[in-house]
């Protein structure tokens, strides 16, 4: 995977708007129907997906990354579990349109999410990944997540049991 100043064109990573719904919808929805790298089993709606942006702003960021004026990707941070004492973890999630994955767009996105949990005083990140996805995982690794689990046939999808391997970096 390049390192991510070798994406080519102009990028640029900014919050996402709701005029990016469609986009960021277009990107996640194949992945509900296709693939095992979200647990979601139904694709989102219009509202579905505003809401879920509406739920991330500030500290609990969504981001776009837009290459040559086009949104290829988006990353989020989410509360990592509701009690408060959770309160200082996230979790991040990293999508990249299929036709530019393995541009280092991933990476774009995961090191601003990094940046953005820094500044707002989070002192934990952690990643939850589907077993087998060696792409997320390598990323991770590459910004210095560890693993420190896996959890064994925790979801179903596609008549398969599915194993998530926990990744995290202290901040």
């Amino acid at each position: 995977m390049p390192h991510a100043s070798e994406v080519p064109g102009a990028r640029r990573v900014r919050p996402a708007t709701e005029a990016d719904a469609e986009t960021i919808r277009a990107i996640y929805n194949p992945e509900v129907l296709e693939s095992t790298v979200t647990f979601d089993l139904v694709p989102r709606t219009l509202e579905e997906q505003l809401a879920w942006q509406r739920a991330r702003r500030g500290a609990h960021a969504a981001l776009v990354v837009e290459l040559d004026g086009e949104v290829v990707g988006f990353g989020s941070l989410s509360p990592y579990k509701e009690r408060a004492a959770y309160s200082t973890t996230v979790e991040d999630s990293v999508y990249v349109t299929r036709h530019r994955q393995g541009m280092g767009i991933g990476r774009v996105l995961l090191e601003e999410l990094l940046a953005v949990a820094t500044e707002h005083g989070f002192h934990a990140v952690m990643a939850r990944i589907v077993g087998g996805h060696d792409a997320s995982i390598g990323l991770h690794a590459a910004l210095g997540f560890t693993p420190v689990g896996t959890e064994r046939e925790v979801g179903r999808k596609f008549g398969r049991w599915l194993d998530v391997v926990v990744m995290q970096r202290l901040l």
